[in-house]
């Protein structure tokens, strides 16, 4: 019988995974109560900061009809891309009216 590395090695006891080792001692993010604001490796992200990057209309409509096939239990294949493509091309009251008729199949 062969043994699994499951059987044989190192204890793998719980480990946080939100700490981390910083000079020796262990840090959590996000510090814990008590635990002072400078206790940590990074500074929380900035909203502010974020890049505006919108997405296309076009591109959100077809994005969101792949999700509802999906979730209707129709997951598109590739051979349905043209006509993912041209119902995309639609006005987006066109495309919500899609959506909500595939979500009612559910």
């Amino acid at each position: 019988m062969t043994a699994t590395a499951f059987e044989h090695g190192p204890n793998h006891g719980f480990a946080d995974p939100r700490a981390v080792q910083d000079g020796g001692h262990s840090v959590r993010w996000p510090p814990a109560e008590g635990q002072s604001e400078g206790d940590y490796l990074l500074a929380p992200p900035d909203p502010a900061a974020r890049l505006n990057s919108g997405i296309d209309p076009r591109d959100r409509r077809r994005l969101e009809l792949h999700a509802a096939l999906t979730a209707a239990g129709i997951p598109p294949r590739p051979e349905d891309r043209e006509a993912i493509e041209s119902l995309s091309a639609l006005s987006g009251s066109v495309n919500s009216t899609i959506q909500r008729w595939l979500h009612h199949t559910l």
